[in-house]
């Protein structure tokens, strides 16, 4: 029978892992570090190896050490001592460094250098080893904390999260823009908004919010359109009309940059960004009256039914100086310019407009980062809405049966995720602010 080891044969206890963010609750301790070999030096007898992991960069320094190449997985024990030209003010002088996963061959981008050396698409094409640099996580942890928060607030108000189908017999928006696939022999398609689902879910839960991908066949590439981006969409029942909707999300952008200030202060300053305070109550202006106003005072003209890029940056840009607010909500859509379920508005006499919907845009930073609005709830009204944008009513049962049974006067939005962030953090082209973009000419990686 084996005796129990003596504590002086015991194995020695492995020191608990630490970020590279506490080093400075180690000064002059030991610790042990496990990350990604960032960037490394070797000046002869002394040798610089700077470690990243989740939380940040450390500057490890020894001697007589075989550097691995840049990317690998490595740990690493050490004293931590101050140091002021080191990241966060702490280096570690290394005692012992071991390899947990070699990378093989040389990263195809140099990612502490990609901001300044290396052209944009290049690093979309290698994004799988791209997406680790500071900055580029950087914003994904921004847009991770803007969904945390989105989930949160809901929740409080009330909310429940569901789930939708992402494949669908017919588009919400009139089949428009639709990626076509084949469903076991019938014609399906990948959803462009989880709308008429959680329309109908109002009727089971009257608050209802989703957050999940949705697909746009859109042809253009430009630097705010993706073909598939997440989608934060809300719907809520028993409402008077859109300002109940718009006074929601005020509330909510409101939260959601609270949380960024409690949570992202590193993000933000290394991207060098600001948080955009959230008026108490965001400014309104009507769609014709936006036109007026970008016209007399900027001498652009508006053409088409909706506003243009230009227009929303004009109108933010008057909206900032006049105001100071960052948003600004477009209200009174045109039906041309609205999807069949957008509710008409009234007419100063109390009778239905057949001209002007309940709908609106919300612009930030000179774009539109969410369209809403409140919808159709009486079947006949809906039937006549869906027959008047030439749609088949016969395509749409599975959806325009509920309203046969008590719907209630209902609302909602969706915020784009990945514009979001990237005017947040001052990103030129949206597909920045996704960790895998699929636009017009993208599959992989």
């Amino acid at each position: 029978m084996t005796s129990p080891a003596t504590p002086e044969q015991a194995a020695p206890a492995v020191l608990p892992r630490t970020l590279t963010q506490n080093l400075g609750q180690f000064d002059g301790q030991q610790v042990r570090l496990q990350g990604f070999v960032h960037a490394r030096r070797d000046l002869g007898g002394v040798q610089f190896l700077v470690l990243r992991d989740k939380s940040g960069i450390a500057q490890c320094v020894g001697s007589g050490l075989h550097l691995p190449l840049p990317e690998s997985s490595v740990e690493i024990v050490g004293s931590v001592k101050a140091h002021k030209k080191a990241p966060g003010g702490y280096e570690v002088q290394i005692e012992s460094l071991k390899v947990l996963s070699a990378a093989i061959q040389a990263s195809p981008v140099e990612i502490p250098k990609m901001e300044w050396n290396v052209n944009p698409e290049t690093m979309l094409d290698y994004r799988y080893v791209s997406v680790r640099g500071l900055r580029e996580r950087a914003a994904l942890k921004v847009q991770a904390e803007l969904v945390f928060a989105f989930h949160s607030y809901l929740r409080g108000e009330g909310f429940t999260e569901i789930s939708t189908p992402k494949i669908v017999s017919a588009g919400a928006e009139g089949g428009a823009n639709l990626f076509k696939l084949d469903y076991f022999g019938e014609q399906a398609y990948l959803a462009q908004s989880p709308q008429l689902y959680k329309q109908i879910m109002v009727g089971v839960f009257e608050r209802v919010y989703e957050v999940a991908p949705v697909y746009r066949a859109e042809e253009h590439a430009t630097s705010r359109h993706l073909n598939e981006y997440l989608s934060l969409d809300v719907e809520m029942g028993f409402i008077q009309d859109e300002e109940d909707v718009m006074a929601l999300e005020n509330g909510l952008l409101a939260a959601m940059m609270e949380r960024l200030k409690q949570t992202c202060a590193a993000e933000f300053e290394l991207l060098g960004a600001s948080l955009p305070a959230v008026p108490a109550h965001i400014p309104r202006i009507t769609l014709m009256e936006a036109r007026t106003l970008v016209h007399e005072k900027f001498g652009h003209t508006v053409g088409g039914k909706d506003l243009d890029p230009e227009a929303e940056r004009l109108l933010c840009q008057h909206y900032a100086e006049t105001q100071g607010s960052d948003f600004v909500f477009v209200t009174k859509y045109p039906r041309a310019a609205r999807p069949f379920y957008a509710h008409p508005d009234s007419n100063p006499d109390g009778s239905i407009s057949s001209e002007i919907t309940r709908g609106f845009d919300l612009l930030f930073r000179g774009i539109e980062i969410t369209s809403g609005g409140q919808r159709i709830h009486d079947h006949a009204m809906l039937m006549d809405s869906i027959r008047s944008y030439k749609m088949n009513p016969d395509a749409m049962t599975g959806y325009s049966e509920v309203f046969k049974y008590g719907m209630p006067p209902h609302g909602g939005f969706a915020i784009g995720a990945e514009r979001l962030t990237a005017k947040l953090l001052g990103i030129a082209n949206v597909r920045y602010a996704r960790a895998f973009p699929r636009d017009r000419n993208r599959l992989t990686p």
